[in-house]
């Protein structure tokens, strides 16, 4: 079953939906989204994961995503014995110590699991001190906000989402140059217009190394059984690169455990690794037609004060939002950095507040920040500054 629309599709499909609200509390995703009787099952999942993800949600997104996409996986004793000889190896550290002597990375994600955003800023500073300096982006609309140093409502759609912004904005303080590369149409079409596009861009700009962020199956190499080649292949052509290819998508968390891969149970990791066999060479899947060079197996999420524990770094803070700040409930409490909230940017953190029992935690970077609140009716009813140190 078909899942991933394009981008452009994507938009298309959401047409009269949440176009003024982007931010929505979980009531409404339900009943604008998947009380709709007039659209698939599978649709209903992929858009339910999607706008769960824009608003914050991050377990409900997994778990709406699952209703379609889940599958039970076992390991056979065999396979288990296989993957027990395996060693685990940091993957940040890996990804840093290979990327001096690539000359272009292209990193997936899932468009519903924010956690692969943050893993991907982790990774930013480290590939900017090894000569990266080009980041494109596949949801990108445009590359206005080189200029703005933020994104915005209409940078594009999955950028909406709060981890998105904070990426995007972590990548321009640190001096990236960012491009769309999007395309026209669906499958094999798709897939050599967004090549092409990054390949133009490359003959223009030539003064460092290429991260290249897309979804997916867009950064497998190999032979794909409907678009003969990806994004990537086609770039390969273009180039002469064989760029380093990263999934985030196959060994990350499921809603619910029992759709977990079973590696996962195995592994049992706290931070984002990568296997290696007893000769060093990294285990990259089953799939030796379609695959990347690397896995990623990204840990179980652990949470704390009712948020993901991956949202916490060393520069990030807690901020309790006192009781006495909110005037009523429900409401959305959405944290944005200073003077963003007037310009359509997009907030650093998201929560929602049902009553007066629910953790008022927000997770922010040191900085400045407007704090703005907004009632059922999608009204602001409350805003009042707060710098995290």
């Amino acid at each position: 079953m078909k899942l991933f629309y394009s981008i452009s599709l994507l938009l298309l499909s959401i047409s009269g939906y949440c176009q003024e609200n982007h931010y929505l509390f979980s009531d409404d995703v339900k009943k604008t989204i998947l009380e709709d009787s007039t659209q698939s099952t599978s649709w209903k999942s992929q858009m339910g994961a999607t706008y769960y993800s824009i608003s914050g949600k991050y377990k409900p997104a997994l778990e709406m995503w699952d209703t379609v996409m889940g599958r039970t996986k076992k390991l056979s004793t065999s396979d288990s014995l296989r993957f027990s000889k395996l060693t685990t190896v940091n993957a940040r550290d890996y990804i840093m110590d290979r990327a001096s002597r690539e000359e272009m990375i292209i990193i997936n994600e899932a468009h519903h699991n924010a956690s692969h955003r943050a893993f991907a800023s982790s990774l930013l500073q480290g590939l900017y001190d090894r000569g990266y300096r080009y980041l494109g982006v596949e949801t990108l609309a445009n590359d206005s906000l080189n200029t703005t140093k933020f994104a915005n409502l209409n940078s594009g759609f999955y950028s909406k989402e709060p981890e998105f912004g904070n990426f995007l904005y972590q990548a321009l303080k640190i001096g990236f140059k960012l491009f769309p590369y999007d395309a026209e149409g669906n499958g094999k079409e798709r897939e050599i217009g967004e090549a092409k596009n990054i390949y133009e861009f490359m003959q223009k700009n030539k003064e460092g190394k290429y991260l290249i962020y897309c979804g997916y199956q867009h950064a497998y190499k190999g032979v794909h059984k409907s678009w003969e080649k990806t994004m990537t292949g086609r770039l390969m052509d273009l180039t002469g690169l064989n760029p380093l290819t990263i999934d985030q998508t196959q060994f990350s968390e499921k809603g619910l455990s029992k759709y977990n891969e079973p590696l996962l149970r195995l592994v049992k990791n706290t931070v984002p690794v990568i296997l290696k066999d007893k000769d060093q060479a990294v285990y990259n899947g089953e799939d030796k037609e379609l695959f990347t060079d690397i896995k990623i197996i990204h840990p179980i999420t652990q949470y704390k004060k009712g948020r993901p524990g991956w949202m916490l770094t060393k520069n990030r803070k807690w901020y309790e939002v006192p009781a006495s700040q909110v005037p009523e409930y429900p409401v959305l409490v959405m944290a944005y950095r200073k003077g963003e909230f007037e310009r359509e940017g997009i907030p650093a953190d998201i929560i929602e507040l049902n009553d007066s029992k629910d953790t008022r935690f927000l997770i922010l970077n040191k900085g400045n920040y407007d704090i703005v609140m907004m009632d059922r009716k999608y009204k602001v009813v409350k805003k009042f500054d707060k710098t995290v140190k």
